[in-house]
């Protein structure tokens, strides 16, 4: 069985201290046996501002910029696979950058890059958000092969979108990292998380911003593994911390052969 581990953040516009927290929550789930550790979406920056993120954008691959080398400098320390959550990287567009997860393997190496597919918009009394002003959407969708086999990314608004998931194809687990909004997250989160585990018969491992950040945005928090049946094995509802629990490949083999839906899909 692998253990794997979401980290739960608050992040700010302060990149040292958001990186600081970052560490140390890693260092904690290395210590609880964690083989694969994610992180949330926009762990390094989450400013009201949101053109903020354009200043912090790093080409790609560049071993010598500050947020890969960190997701790459962690990786390689504790001998462990990091699921980065989200950084910007730079685009075609220059007032755009790629909202883009980089995992990189225990010896350092980035093992994939996925860009964010789908970006958030909405609009509800005085919540608005959209993406797209700053934000330049990816194309493909990415899994790569990991510690518990064959591993799925998506990010955040994604998870509204179950075809990019049947497109992951045969998956043990997917990582989805997210900054859910409160409003969203209270009404949705949760129930989409647990569908998408229970209609491709996979672990979920999702990876949350949960708390107020500055500007006064709250996000939902609620990082949780799920397991194929559906059923929440590990949750942590607000705050920085961490969640963590085991991929039984024995399960997932067991979920499948007594309810073969994905051998019984027709379209």
């Amino acid at each position: 069985m692998t253990r794997v581990a979401a980290l739960q953040m608050v992040s700010g516009v302060d990149v040292a201290a958001n990186l600081a927290v970052a560490r140390t929550l890693i260092a904690e789930a290395v210590a609880a046996g964690a083989a694969l550790i994610a992180l949330p979406e926009y762990f390094a920056l989450l400013s009201p501002d949101p053109a903020a993120k354009l200043a912090l954008r790093e080409a790609f691959p560049d071993p010598g910029a500050r947020l890969q080398a960190f997701l790459a400098g962690e990786a390689r320390r504790h001998g462990v696979w990091i699921v980065g959550g989200t950084i910007p990287l730079a685009s075609a567009a220059p007032d755009r950058v790629r909202n883009s997860t980089l995992v990189f393997a225990p010896d350092g190496r980035c093992a994939a890059r996925y860009d964010k597919l789908h970006l958030f918009g909405f609009s509800s009394g005085d919540e608005h958000y959209d993406e797209a002003c700053t934000i330049e959407a990816g194309s493909e969708v990415v899994a790569f092969d990991g510690p518990c086999g064959r591993i799925g990314l998506a990010v955040c608004y994604d998870l509204r979108f179950p075809e990019l998931f049947r497109a992951l194809g045969d998956v043990n687990l997917i990582v989805l990292s997210a900054a859910f909004t409160e409003t969203t997250g209270r009404a949705h989160w949760e129930v989409l998380l647990r569908a998408r585990a229970i209609e491709n018969q996979c672990y979920v491992l999702a990876c949350a911003q949960g708390g107020e950040h500055p500007g006064g945005r709250r996000t939902f928090g609620h990082s949780m593994l799920i397991d194929p049946w559906g059923q929440v094995l590990a949750l942590k509802a607000a705050g920085p911390g961490i969640v963590i629990g085991g991929i039984d490949l024995e399960r997932i083999a067991a979920v499948r052969e007594s309810l073969p839906a994905l051998r019984h899909r027709r379209l």
